[in-house]
């Protein structure tokens, strides 16, 4: 059902023991990253109909580097790098093609550029880096000491309970459907009733069922996760939220680096915080780490944070 069309990795996907009785809802959203090839450096992504205004970002991230990883044959080699910039908003609607530019294969190291384009104009533009996985020297900073363990976070649907009562009616829908990523918020805000907050927050995430082993699809998959919470992060502290009719906000540009292999269907802290904004923009960092506190891929983020009269 998913990743039918031009394959991540054929052998691995094919003989998933958990593929058929995987839940739907992540199904869903390995069809959406399993974008169609139809030339040899062109693929075709749709985006779901859930009644948006604008493609979300992640989405385009995480499609855009499945289309970038379909033209690097060699897979020993993963991606370790992504420099994203959004340039205009994306049309739910219709079909977005992604143009991938194979600028170099090197011994070592691949580069690609990827250009999304809807209605002849591009919409996002990313160039992402894959190299030959090998040792070298290590270390990390480690993982926030104060941080509670996922199960005493609270979750997503105790979060709906919650704020059930501030949530607009053509809202409810949405945050009512099942999720393919599990999120544990320990620093939670309430983005229809806000108030301002330290510029930080604490999210642990997880594939809503198993994962194949695919490095590259988990890579994809942590790709479109990252961009769910990051830019939240700068408006905390001006007790803020999305919904106001008077705040423009989006993604102006995405980075990410992905440090050593990892599962996406274990559970990941998404450390996030804030240094500035200013100017109508906010900077956000990102580290994720797994529950044993190893430093998996780090993310950047800066986006229109605009308060309008």
């Amino acid at each position: 059902m998913y990743l039918k069309k031009g394959r991540l990795s054929p052998r691995l996907i094919s003989t998933n023991p958990g593929f058929r009785s995987m839940k739907e809802e992540l199904k869903d959203l390995l069809e959406l990253l399993d974008i169609e090839q139809i030339e040899a450096n062109m693929f075709r992504g749709v985006s779901p109909a859930e009644g948006w205004q604008r493609v979300y970002g992640g989405q385009v991230i995480g499609q855009a580097l499945v289309a970038a990883s379909r033209t690097v044959e060699d897979e020993s080699r993963v991606a370790h790098s992504l420099h994203g910039y959004f340039l205009r908003p994306g049309d739910t609607t219709i079909p977005i093609l992604y143009s991938v530019d194979r600028i170099r294969d090197g011994g070592s190291f691949n580069t690609r550029r990827v250009v999304a384009v809807q209605k002849g104009q591009a919409i996002f533009s990313m160039s992402v880096s894959f190299q030959v996985m090998e040792e070298g020297l290590h270390h990390q900073i480690d993982m926030p000491a104060d941080v509670k363990p996922p199960e005493e976070c609270a979750t997503e649907a105790e979060l709906r309970e919650a704020y059930s009562s501030k949530i607009p009616e053509e809202f409810k829908s949405d945050f009512e459907r099942p999720r393919p990523i599990e999120m544990r918020f320990m620093e939670p805000i309430n983005d229809f009733e806000p108030e301002p907050m330290a510029p930080y927050q604490n999210v642990w995430i997880k594939a809503a069922d198993t994962m194949p082993d695919d490095i590259r699809l988990n890579q994809c998959l942590l790709a479109y996760a990252s961009d769910m919470t990051l830019l939240d992060t700068c408006y905390r502290p001006h007790g803020i939220g999305w919904t106001n009719e008077n705040f423009q906000v989006a993604s102006l540009d995405h980075a990410m680096w992905f440090h050593r292999p990892f599962k996406t269907d274990d559970w990941l802290l998404y450390a996030q915080d804030s240094p500035y904004s200013g100017g109508a923009r906010g900077f956000n960092r990102g580290s994720f780490y797994t529950q044993d506190g190893r430093l998996i891929a780090s993310a950047t983020q800066e986006g229109l944070i605009r308060l309008r009269s």
